[in-house]
């Protein structure tokens, strides 16, 4: 009966790249790794139901835009094998109003917010003001990712009113805008990626999502370190194990976390396309997560559905 260390669930073409490097990283550590596509699901489903494979550790990067795939995370948790960022804790983080109102309990600094209810619950806001938000402010769905829903620059309730209407059912967030401070010619404004502990710091265009590495030098020159701490607060707040977060240094000098947790990361490599992230910081995610799965996967009992 084959048994694996690790098995990744993955069905973006994109993927493909880091799929390699952390079979690889498994490799390195003496792990047997298993990948799982929508060409072998539907086998990978009947082994594991006639108990004619197992694994023992699971990572899901394929159920959020393929339900076909949710048995399988069914099964990870059920048979309680040991899962790399869960899916109910990814389900929950996603919400950005609960995790604005986990960072602000936990005194995680964040720009000045206004959470909305539903439009189906609450369709008109006309006692709503929106003074303190200032001139320009960024309207977010609190559930939905890769920027879908959000209005980076809005200025009227006319345009809230309108912008809810198109996710009825969402939760949104008013964001006041954020005015970095300027270093060196670049705004201060970081994206994070956290994965077990360690912490990759990169500078982030938010209008062409464009990564570029936060060296030492530079960590020491503009007091990033920071950017650290915030990240691993975070970390304790949400329990994944692998997720990004958006860090700005504002002119009068505070570290504010303008987006809070995202996960599933984009990990295409940077020199395959423009807006990936630095090759460097993927594989030494990769070889993070085999060694999480090592560490985990040889306390695992061997339990079936």
């Amino acid at each position: 009966m084959p048994h694996y260390d690790l098995c990744l669930a993955w069905n973006w073409e994109y993927d493909r790249d880091f799929v390699h490097l952390l079979e690889a990283a498994c490799e390195r550590v003496g792990l047997a790794f298993f990948s799982v596509t929508t060409e072998n699901l539907d086998s990978t489903l009947v082994g594991l139901s006639s108990r004619e494979i197992s694994f023992a550790g699971f990572l899901d990067r394929a159920s959020e835009s393929d339900p076909r795939f949710q048995p399988l995370v069914d099964w990870a948790r059920q048979t309680h094998v040991f899962r790399i960022n869960p899916q109910e804790l990814t389900v929950w983080s996603a919400d950005k109003a609960t995790m604005h109102l986990e960072f602000v309990s936990r005194r995680l600094d964040t720009p000045y917010t206004i959470l909305l209810s539903p439009s189906n619950q609450q369709p008109g806001l006309p006692t709503l003001d929106l003074s303190p938000l200032g001139g320009r402010f960024a309207i977010k769905p609190a559930s939905l990712g890769g920027g879908e829903g959000v209005v980076l620059e809005a200025t009227s309730l006319e345009q809230v009113l309108s912008v809810r209407q198109q996710y009825p059912h969402e939760k949104y967030l008013l964001q006041a805008q954020v005015t970095p401070r300027v270093l060196d010619g670049r705004p201060a404004w970081f994206r994070v990626l956290v994965c077990d502990g360690a912490v990759y710091p990169c500078w982030w265009d938010q209008y062409t999502h464009v990564y570029t590495r936060v060296t030492a030098e530079e960590r020491l020159r503009f007091g990033l370190r920071s950017l650290y701490e915030i990240a691993r607060r975070i970390a304790q707040v949400c329990r994944l194990d692998l997720f990004s977060t958006e860090i700005t240094l504002t002119a009068d000098g505070r570290f504010l976390v303008v987006d809070y947790v995202n996960d599933p990361l984009d990990l295409r490599l940077q020199s395959k396309a423009a807006d990936g992230v630095p090759d460097a910081f993927v594989e030494n995610i990769a070889g993070r997560l085999a060694r999480l799965a090592e560490r985990n996967s040889s306390h695992m009992p061997l339990i079936y559905g």
